[in-house]
């Protein structure tokens, strides 16, 4: 199985919350997964929710790089220390999101997992 990833770093994004998810690349399923819209992030949702003027996204690089860090952690704990992105489609996102999901893959490289094709996107 020489060149295809153990586990594949996916991320779901909307204007109203991101998930980063990590599935076995054998089976398809996902090992671990962390998102926007948990019991952490509730509070800041709903403020964010209603400000005025109204914002466009409910998420920001800062609320990314939480998320990442809790995704990081969940996959420490169950022993997954090398991650890989899919590079066509984070490179196919708009270049104002692939800034905002940056601090994502730092966050999850900062505790100690390897986030393999990241380092393309910085260029």
């Amino acid at each position: 199985m020489e060149g295809q990833p153990h586990h594949l770093l996916r991320l779901v994004l909307s204007c109203r919350k991101i998930t980063a998810q990590v599935t076995s690349a054998r089976t398809e399923s996902i090992v671990a997964m962390a998102s926007s819209s948990e019991n952490e992030f509730i509070a800041e949702y709903r403020a964010k929710l209603h400000r005025f003027p109204r914002s466009v996204n409910f998420w920001d690089a800062k609320t990314a790089s939480r998320v990442g860090e809790k995704l990081g952690v969940r996959l420490r704990e169950i022993g997954v220390a090398d991650v890989e992105i899919d590079l066509h489609e984070e490179l196919s996102r708009p270049v104002h999101l692939r800034r905002m999901v940056m601090p994502l893959f730092h966050s999850v490289r900062r505790v100690g997992v390897s986030v393999s094709g990241a380092d393309k996107l910085d260029s």
